[in-house]
Protein backbone atom coordinates (compact mmCIF):
# COMPACT_ATOMS: atom_id res chain seq x y z
CA UNK A 1 0.00 0.00 0.00
CA UNK A 2 2.79 2.41 0.95
CA UNK A 3 4.55 1.58 -2.31
CA UNK A 4 1.52 2.91 -4.21
CA UNK A 5 0.99 5.98 -2.02
CA UNK A 6 4.41 7.48 -2.82
CA UNK A 7 4.00 7.41 -6.65
CA UNK A 8 0.42 8.66 -6.27
CA UNK A 9 1.59 11.60 -4.16
CA UNK A 10 4.30 12.42 -6.72
CA UNK A 11 1.73 12.27 -9.53
CA UNK A 12 -0.70 14.54 -7.64
CA UNK A 13 1.92 17.13 -6.72
CA UNK A 14 1.67 19.14 -9.99
CA UNK A 15 -2.14 19.24 -9.79
CA UNK A 16 -2.15 20.35 -6.15
CA UNK A 17 0.52 22.97 -6.86
CA UNK A 18 -1.54 24.30 -9.77
CA UNK A 19 -4.69 24.40 -7.64
CA UNK A 20 -2.97 26.49 -4.97
CA UNK A 21 -1.32 28.70 -7.59
CA UNK A 22 -4.72 29.42 -9.16
CA UNK A 23 -5.78 31.03 -5.88
CA UNK A 24 -2.74 33.31 -5.65
CA UNK A 25 -1.92 36.63 -7.38
CA UNK A 26 0.64 36.80 -10.18
CA UNK A 27 3.20 38.61 -8.00
CA UNK A 28 3.42 35.64 -5.63
CA UNK A 29 3.77 33.22 -8.50
CA UNK A 30 6.62 35.25 -9.98
CA UNK A 31 8.39 35.44 -6.61
CA UNK A 32 8.08 31.85 -5.39
CA UNK A 33 6.85 29.83 -8.36
CA UNK A 34 4.70 26.73 -7.93
CA UNK A 35 4.75 25.33 -4.42
CA UNK A 36 2.55 23.75 -1.76
CA UNK A 37 2.89 26.55 0.78
CA UNK A 38 -0.45 27.37 2.38
CA UNK A 39 -0.78 31.12 2.86
CA UNK A 40 -4.46 31.79 3.71
CA UNK A 41 -4.03 35.56 3.55
CA UNK A 42 -3.01 35.32 -0.12
CA UNK A 43 -5.63 32.81 -1.27
CA UNK A 44 -8.74 34.10 -3.06
CA UNK A 45 -11.10 33.14 -5.86
CA UNK A 46 -10.60 36.42 -7.74
CA UNK A 47 -8.99 34.63 -10.69
CA UNK A 48 -12.01 32.37 -11.12
CA UNK A 49 -14.41 35.27 -10.69
CA UNK A 50 -12.58 37.05 -13.50
CA UNK A 51 -13.03 34.04 -15.78
CA UNK A 52 -16.76 33.84 -15.03
CA UNK A 53 -17.34 37.60 -15.45
CA UNK A 54 -14.85 39.50 -17.57
CA UNK A 55 -13.16 36.50 -19.17
CA UNK A 56 -16.02 35.71 -21.54
CA UNK A 57 -13.64 34.75 -24.36
CA UNK A 58 -12.41 31.90 -22.17
CA UNK A 59 -15.81 30.19 -22.29
CA UNK A 60 -15.88 30.69 -26.04
CA UNK A 61 -12.61 28.75 -26.21
CA UNK A 62 -14.07 26.19 -23.80
CA UNK A 63 -17.12 25.68 -26.03
CA UNK A 64 -14.90 25.41 -29.12
CA UNK A 65 -12.83 22.69 -27.46
CA UNK A 66 -15.98 20.83 -26.40
CA UNK A 67 -17.32 21.00 -29.96
CA UNK A 68 -14.10 19.79 -31.59
CA UNK A 69 -13.47 17.07 -29.00
CA UNK A 70 -17.03 15.75 -29.15
CA UNK A 71 -17.14 15.36 -32.92
CA UNK A 72 -13.57 14.06 -33.10
CA UNK A 73 -14.24 11.43 -30.44
CA UNK A 74 -17.61 10.28 -31.83
CA UNK A 75 -16.47 10.11 -35.46
CA UNK A 76 -13.11 8.53 -34.59
CA UNK A 77 -14.82 5.83 -32.52
CA UNK A 78 -17.32 5.13 -35.30
CA UNK A 79 -14.94 4.93 -38.26
CA UNK A 80 -11.99 3.41 -36.38
CA UNK A 81 -14.16 0.62 -34.98
CA UNK A 82 -15.54 -0.12 -38.45
CA UNK A 83 -12.06 -0.33 -39.95
CA UNK A 84 -10.59 -2.37 -37.10
CA UNK A 85 -13.57 -4.73 -37.04
CA UNK A 86 -13.42 -5.23 -40.81
CA UNK A 87 -9.70 -6.05 -40.76
CA UNK A 88 -10.21 -8.59 -37.97
CA UNK A 89 -13.41 -10.32 -39.08
CA UNK A 90 -13.33 -10.35 -42.89
CA UNK A 91 -10.95 -11.83 -45.44
CA UNK A 92 -10.35 -9.64 -48.46
CA UNK A 93 -7.60 -9.00 -50.96
CA UNK A 94 -4.91 -6.70 -49.57
CA UNK A 95 -6.00 -7.20 -45.96
CA UNK A 96 -2.41 -7.66 -44.77
CA UNK A 97 -1.28 -4.54 -46.64
CA UNK A 98 -4.06 -2.45 -45.09
CA UNK A 99 -3.10 -3.58 -41.61
CA UNK A 100 0.57 -2.95 -42.35
CA UNK A 101 -0.29 0.60 -43.46
CA UNK A 102 -2.12 1.14 -40.18
CA UNK A 103 1.01 0.10 -38.28
CA UNK A 104 3.22 2.31 -40.45
CA UNK A 105 1.01 5.37 -39.87
CA UNK A 106 1.17 4.69 -36.13
CA UNK A 107 4.95 4.88 -36.30
CA UNK A 108 5.15 8.09 -38.34
CA UNK A 109 5.30 11.26 -36.19
CA UNK A 110 2.38 13.59 -36.80
CA UNK A 111 4.80 16.46 -37.48
CA UNK A 112 5.83 14.71 -40.70
CA UNK A 113 2.21 14.50 -41.86
CA UNK A 114 1.30 18.09 -41.04
CA UNK A 115 2.44 19.66 -44.31
CA UNK A 116 0.58 17.28 -46.66
CA UNK A 117 -2.48 17.43 -44.38
CA UNK A 118 -2.38 21.23 -44.41
CA UNK A 119 -2.10 21.26 -48.22
CA UNK A 120 -5.09 18.90 -48.42
CA UNK A 121 -7.21 21.03 -46.07
CA UNK A 122 -6.22 24.14 -48.02
CA UNK A 123 -7.19 22.47 -51.31
CA UNK A 124 -10.58 21.53 -49.81
CA UNK A 125 -11.10 25.06 -48.50
CA UNK A 126 -11.27 23.92 -44.88
CA UNK A 127 -8.67 26.24 -43.37
CA UNK A 128 -10.04 28.21 -40.40
CA UNK A 129 -12.89 25.77 -39.93
CA UNK A 130 -13.62 23.12 -37.34
CA UNK A 131 -14.14 20.60 -40.14
CA UNK A 132 -10.49 21.08 -41.08
CA UNK A 133 -9.49 20.29 -37.49
CA UNK A 134 -11.72 17.22 -37.11
CA UNK A 135 -11.53 15.59 -40.56
CA UNK A 136 -7.90 14.29 -40.43
CA UNK A 137 -8.58 12.74 -37.01
CA UNK A 138 -11.70 10.68 -37.72
CA UNK A 139 -9.72 7.51 -38.46
CA UNK A 140 -7.32 7.16 -35.54
CA UNK A 141 -4.56 4.58 -36.25
CA UNK A 142 -4.13 3.55 -32.60
CA UNK A 143 -7.89 3.06 -32.28
CA UNK A 144 -7.99 1.01 -35.50
CA UNK A 145 -5.25 -1.24 -34.14
CA UNK A 146 -6.98 -1.56 -30.77
CA UNK A 147 -10.39 -2.38 -32.24
CA UNK A 148 -8.78 -4.92 -34.55
CA UNK A 149 -7.12 -6.63 -31.59
CA UNK A 150 -10.33 -6.58 -29.58
CA UNK A 151 -12.44 -7.88 -32.48
CA UNK A 152 -10.19 -10.92 -32.85
CA UNK A 153 -11.65 -12.18 -29.58
CA UNK A 154 -15.27 -11.89 -30.70
CA UNK A 155 -16.99 -15.18 -31.65
CA UNK A 156 -17.53 -15.46 -35.39
CA UNK A 157 -20.26 -18.01 -34.72
CA UNK A 158 -22.54 -15.10 -33.80
CA UNK A 159 -22.00 -13.66 -37.27
CA UNK A 160 -22.91 -16.97 -38.94
CA UNK A 161 -26.04 -17.33 -36.79
CA UNK A 162 -27.12 -13.77 -37.62
CA UNK A 163 -26.61 -14.37 -41.35
CA UNK A 164 -28.81 -17.47 -41.15
CA UNK A 165 -31.50 -15.30 -39.55
CA UNK A 166 -31.26 -12.90 -42.49
CA UNK A 167 -29.32 -10.08 -40.85
CA UNK A 168 -27.19 -7.82 -43.02
CA UNK A 169 -23.49 -7.24 -42.33
CA UNK A 170 -24.26 -3.77 -41.00
CA UNK A 171 -26.98 -5.24 -38.80
CA UNK A 172 -24.51 -7.79 -37.43
CA UNK A 173 -22.07 -5.04 -36.53
CA UNK A 174 -24.47 -2.52 -35.01
CA UNK A 175 -26.86 -4.93 -33.25
CA UNK A 176 -24.53 -7.73 -32.15
CA UNK A 177 -20.81 -6.93 -32.36
CA UNK A 178 -20.78 -3.26 -31.38
CA UNK A 179 -22.50 -3.93 -28.00
CA UNK A 180 -19.88 -6.62 -27.31
CA UNK A 181 -17.16 -4.03 -27.99
CA UNK A 182 -18.41 -1.65 -25.30
CA UNK A 183 -15.21 -1.96 -23.18
CA UNK A 184 -13.13 -1.11 -26.24
CA UNK A 185 -15.31 1.92 -26.96
CA UNK A 186 -14.95 3.09 -23.36
CA UNK A 187 -11.17 2.75 -23.42
CA UNK A 188 -10.71 4.52 -26.73
CA UNK A 189 -13.22 7.24 -25.80
CA UNK A 190 -10.98 8.26 -22.91
CA UNK A 191 -7.79 8.24 -24.98
CA UNK A 192 -9.22 9.98 -28.05
CA UNK A 193 -11.09 12.60 -26.01
CA UNK A 194 -7.93 13.35 -24.02
CA UNK A 195 -5.85 13.66 -27.19
CA UNK A 196 -8.39 15.90 -28.89
CA UNK A 197 -8.96 18.07 -25.82
CA UNK A 198 -5.22 18.68 -25.37
CA UNK A 199 -4.37 18.91 -29.07
CA UNK A 200 -2.48 22.14 -29.66
CA UNK A 201 -0.40 21.96 -32.82
CA UNK A 202 -2.95 20.95 -35.48
CA UNK A 203 -5.71 23.38 -34.39
CA UNK A 204 -3.06 26.11 -34.19
CA UNK A 205 -2.16 25.49 -37.83
CA UNK A 206 -5.73 25.27 -39.14
CA UNK A 207 -7.57 27.91 -37.09
CA UNK A 208 -6.72 31.56 -37.75
CA UNK A 209 -9.08 33.71 -35.65
CA UNK A 210 -9.15 34.23 -31.88
CA UNK A 211 -12.87 33.54 -31.50
CA UNK A 212 -12.44 30.09 -33.13
CA UNK A 213 -9.45 29.10 -30.99
CA UNK A 214 -9.58 26.05 -28.76
CA UNK A 215 -8.53 26.14 -25.11
CA UNK A 216 -4.86 25.14 -25.58
CA UNK A 217 -4.42 27.87 -28.20
CA UNK A 218 -6.33 30.49 -26.23
CA UNK A 219 -4.52 29.81 -22.97
CA UNK A 220 -1.15 29.88 -24.71
CA UNK A 221 -2.11 33.30 -26.11
CA UNK A 222 -2.32 34.69 -22.58
CA UNK A 223 1.47 34.59 -22.40
CA UNK A 224 3.22 37.40 -24.22
CA UNK A 225 6.40 39.51 -23.85
CA UNK A 226 4.25 42.45 -22.73
CA UNK A 227 2.06 40.96 -20.03
CA UNK A 228 1.97 37.46 -18.62
CA UNK A 229 -1.31 36.56 -16.98
CA UNK A 230 -0.06 33.51 -15.14
CA UNK A 231 -2.82 33.65 -12.54
CA UNK A 232 -5.58 33.61 -15.18
CA UNK A 233 -3.67 31.02 -17.21
CA UNK A 234 -3.41 28.61 -14.28
CA UNK A 235 -7.02 29.15 -13.19
CA UNK A 236 -8.20 28.45 -16.73
CA UNK A 237 -6.02 25.34 -16.86
CA UNK A 238 -7.61 23.99 -13.68
CA UNK A 239 -11.10 24.30 -15.19
CA UNK A 240 -9.77 22.75 -18.40
CA UNK A 241 -8.99 19.51 -16.55
CA UNK A 242 -12.62 18.97 -15.46
CA UNK A 243 -14.09 17.57 -18.75
CA UNK A 244 -11.38 14.91 -19.00
CA UNK A 245 -11.99 13.89 -15.38
CA UNK A 246 -15.73 13.61 -16.10
CA UNK A 247 -15.12 11.49 -19.21
CA UNK A 248 -12.83 9.20 -17.24
CA UNK A 249 -15.32 8.81 -14.38
CA UNK A 250 -18.04 7.74 -16.79
CA UNK A 251 -15.84 5.33 -18.77
CA UNK A 252 -13.42 4.06 -16.11
CA UNK A 253 -15.24 0.76 -15.56
CA UNK A 254 -14.51 -0.14 -19.18
CA UNK A 255 -10.94 1.14 -19.22
CA UNK A 256 -9.09 -1.71 -17.49
CA UNK A 257 -11.21 -4.47 -19.03
CA UNK A 258 -10.81 -2.93 -22.48
CA UNK A 259 -7.05 -2.53 -22.18
CA UNK A 260 -6.65 -6.09 -20.84
CA UNK A 261 -8.86 -7.77 -23.44
CA UNK A 262 -7.54 -5.74 -26.36
CA UNK A 263 -3.93 -6.35 -25.38
CA UNK A 264 -3.94 -10.15 -25.27
CA UNK A 265 -5.68 -11.02 -28.53
CA UNK A 266 -3.32 -12.09 -31.27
Amino acid sequence: MLILIVPAAIALFPLLALLLASLKPTTELMRFGLNLQLQPELLSIDNYLFLFTEGSIYFRWFFNSLLVSFFTTVLALFFSSLVGYSIAMYDFKGKGIVFLLVLVVMMVPFEILMLPLFNLMSFLGLINSYTGVVLPMIVYPLAVFFFRQYSLGLPKELMDAARIDGSTEYGIFFKIMAPLMTPAYGTMAILIAMFSWNNFLWPLIVLRTTDMATLPIGLAGLLSPYGNNYDILISGSIITVLPIIIVFLFAQKYFISGITAGGVKG
